[in-house]
């Protein structure tokens, strides 16, 4: 009768949120697991659409729709960009969100334009093609492999989280495929040969992998007489991406090239004051 009376007994209340029985806990983590907060999903949601957006690039590679290619691959990379912002915006940053984000950022920058570039004109250089658009794919996926792994390092120095070690793997992407763009924008068939192509490929793959310090912007705070500005800057940008999308990107292609060699001066200057204040 005892044990039967102890079955049957209520849950043992612990506090007014909480409750046991034997040795499972119920309460408020329950109501966590049953309802999740949609500023949590979001960011994971413009993580599915953006490796969406990757991979419809490489059908319409496939149809050999080249300028509708290069749209869907800047729709990955736009929507890449904004969704790690909105995730530490809305607090729902995640261990699940970040392996989410790396394993379609492997696929919509590292998978699409190796494919993209291999329909587009690399087939025509056989074996050596191929192994260049693989070269691309693969020193996409050790990027980002180094990039997680580097996250969160003790051991930077403050000045130095400014900087990607390294271009990212949005940038490779948009470098691999800057002859398809040009191509499109001039109509100069110099840009549709393989070797042209390939040497874009081969530099975005070296500079994925390499230790080149490329400026991040994540942490660029704007005084508030520069945000008009910037919104109109961005307003004007939008305006000519929509009325001329293939002349904007080559701009904005070679703006970023320039960047690059920006960031390592500026990257060089600031080490070198770094060395000499502990001299």
């Amino acid at each position: 009768m005892a044990n039967d009376s102890q079955r049957s007994a209520p849950p043992k209340q612990t506090t007014d949120d909480e409750f046991v029985v034997g040795k499972r806990r119920f309460g408020r983590a329950a109501n966590r697991l049953r309802s999740l907060s949609f500023n949590r999903i979001l960011p994971n949601v413009l993580t599915l659409v953006a490796l969406c957006a990757g991979l419809t690039a490489i059908r319409y590679g496939m149809s050999e729709d080249w300028g509708r290619a290069v749209i869907a691959l800047v729709i990955a990379t736009t929507l890449d960009g904004i969704d790690g912002r909105v995730a530490r915006l809305l607090r729902g940053t995640t261990k699940f969100g970040a392996e989410l984000d790396s394993l379609g950022d492997a696929i919509s920058f590292g998978v699409a334009p190796a494919i993209l570039m291999y329909q587009w004109v690399m087939s025509g250089a056989g074996s050596f093609g191929w192994a260049l658009c693989l070269l691309h794919a693969v020193c996409c996926v050790l990027r980002l492999a180094r990039f997680n792994t580097m996250v969160g390092q003790p051991d930077l120095p403050v000045w130095a989280h400014n900087y990607f070690t390294g271009v990212p793997a949005p940038g490779g992407a948009g470098l691999s495929i800057m002859p398809l763009i040009l191509w499109l924008y001039t109509g100069m068939d110099v840009f549709a040969e393989p070797l042209v192509a390939g040497a874009f490929l081969l530099i975005s793959s070296i500079l994925m992998v390499s230790r080149v310090p490329v400026y991040s912007g994540k942490h660029v705070r704007l005084k508030p007489f520069l945000v008009l500005p910037l919104m109109i800057l961005i307003g004007v940008m939008a305006g000519f991406l929509v009325t001329d999308p293939f002349a904007t990107l080559s701009f904005v292609g070679a703006a970023y090239l320039a960047s690059i060699m920006a960031s390592f001066w500026s990257f060089r200057r600031l080490q070198s004051r770094a060395d000499k204040m502990k001299t």
